[in-house]
Parts: C-alpha cells; structure tokens; sequence
C-alpha cells in the first residue's frame, strides 16, 4: 500500500509539473531499468508533443539559446511549460523583432507560457496559463548602465522582486510570495527602464493583447498610462519581477 501511494504521489507531482511526466512513470513501471525507461519515455512524450500539438492549437515556443525571443531557462522546455497559441507566438515574435530593431542587440525573454494540451489543465503556481493565451516576460535589465542581454537576476526570471509601495497586506497571501530571505542572493542589476517601457507599450498598442499584468509602483514608475496594464489583485502573486501578458 505504501508503495502504491509513493507511485501515486509521484504520478500527480510528475503530472502537475510536467503534464507529460506522469504518463511516463507508468510507461517505466513495465521496464527492469526504471530510471532509463522513464528517461526515455518522457523523452518520447515531450518530442511527440512538439509535433502533435499544433494540430490540437498550440505551438511551442523555439528551445534554442538564439534570435531576438528566447526562454529564459531550458527548464521551461524540458518541462513542457512553453506552449502558447499560434497567436500568441505571433505576438511575441513581433516584439522581439521590434525590440531589436529600436535596439539592436535586445533578447526578450519568455518565461511561464502553457502546457502544449487541454483548456484548464493547471499551471501551477499560476491562476491563469491554462489554454496557451497567456505568457510571461522577464524584464531587460542593465549593470553600471549598460544592457545586458539576454540575463536576469534570477536564473529562472521569477522571484527577483523591485520592491515598491503597494496596498496589499504586508504579510501576503498563498501566493504573493515576498521571498525576502532570498533578495540578497540575486546578483547586482536593475531593471533597464527605456528597453521594459518600451516592450511594454509595444504590447499595449497590440490590438491582440488583452490585458497586462504589472504592479502599480512600476507602471507609475516607468510613465506607463495604458488602461490595458493592470493590477493582478492582492490574491495572485507579485508582477513586479516580470510581465503578463494575455491574448
């Protein structure tokens, strides 16, 4: 029984974090090398989705370190988490585009987009993510004044917070981590103000971007106006590590 319920456990953690993962822990219970064949069966899940998922509506997102949009962190790849709609690959292959043509030389970074099948499938820890019309940006941030391409603070884009004046509790809620123990651990950057104003309005003229989520205290303090740039709410987690953007 013991047994059965760590299988179980890990079926749902695997299944959470991944979609595909719990799929193959099943497949390597059949084999006498487990770790290998789960190895290679989620190899096979996550190659099979790279092809099947188109025809159900949803691209993924390129997994190579080049051109002017990438992941910030293969982990989103390999952990099936850079799935979007063709529209929304659109629209971020036009801001990258326009990025580097007003400056040369920018990366725009992806992080959270979706899992590549079914509407409401949770991307947890996210409130949204769930049917490939949502993803994350990670802000352009400079040293000494000088842009730094393609880095962040935090080697997964997340959790590098610009703390600022908010109305939320000061304790927080489930998920609007303040993480402040972990602060003193990024490395030295500041947010690149010209490149992240920029990319920010590009996407709120986007007639195909809905909404923005970005905490107020950085709106006012890059001179963003647009009705579309939104506060997320007290009970979702904090946007002042990254963008969302939401088709």
């Amino acid at each position: 029984m013991f047994r059965l319920l760590l299988h179980g456990l890990a079926i749902l953690l695997l299944t959470l974090l991944t979609q595909l993962g719990g799929v193959a822990w099943l497949i390597a219970q059949l084999a006498r090398h487990r770790v290998l064949a789960f190895l290679a069966a989620y190899i096979a899940l996550w190659a099979g989705a790279q092809v099947t998922a188109p025809f159900l509506g949803r691209v993924a997102l390129s997994c190579w370190p080049s051109g002017a949009v990438q992941l910030t962190s293969p982990l989103y790849c390999a952990l099936n988490r850079h799935y979007v709609v063709p529209e929304m690959r659109a629209v971020l292959t036009d801001l990258g585009q326009a990025m580097d043509e007003r400056y040369p030389g920018t990366t725009t970074l992806v992080l959270d987009a979706s899992f590549p099948f079914i509407d409401g499938f949770p991307l947890l820890p996210h409130l949204s993510h769930q049917d490939g019309r949502s993803a994350d940006l990670a802000f352009y941030y400079r040293r000494d004044g000088r842009y730094l391409p393609g880095k962040t603070p935090s080697p997964i884009g997340y959790f590098a917070f610009e703390d600022g004046p908010t109305k939320c509790p000061p304790a927080g809620t489930a998920l609007r981590w303040n993480f402040h123990w972990l602060q003193p651990l990024w490395p030295e950057m500041e947010i690149d103000p010209d490149r992240t104003r920029s990319a920010t309005q590009i996407l709120a003229r986007d007639p195909r971007v809905q909404k923005i989520f970005l905490e107020p205290h950085l709106k006012q303090r890059l001179g963003l106006t647009s009705a579309k740039i939104r506060f997320q709410g007290c009970n979702a987690a904090r946007h002042d590590d990254h963008l969302h953007i939401q088709l």
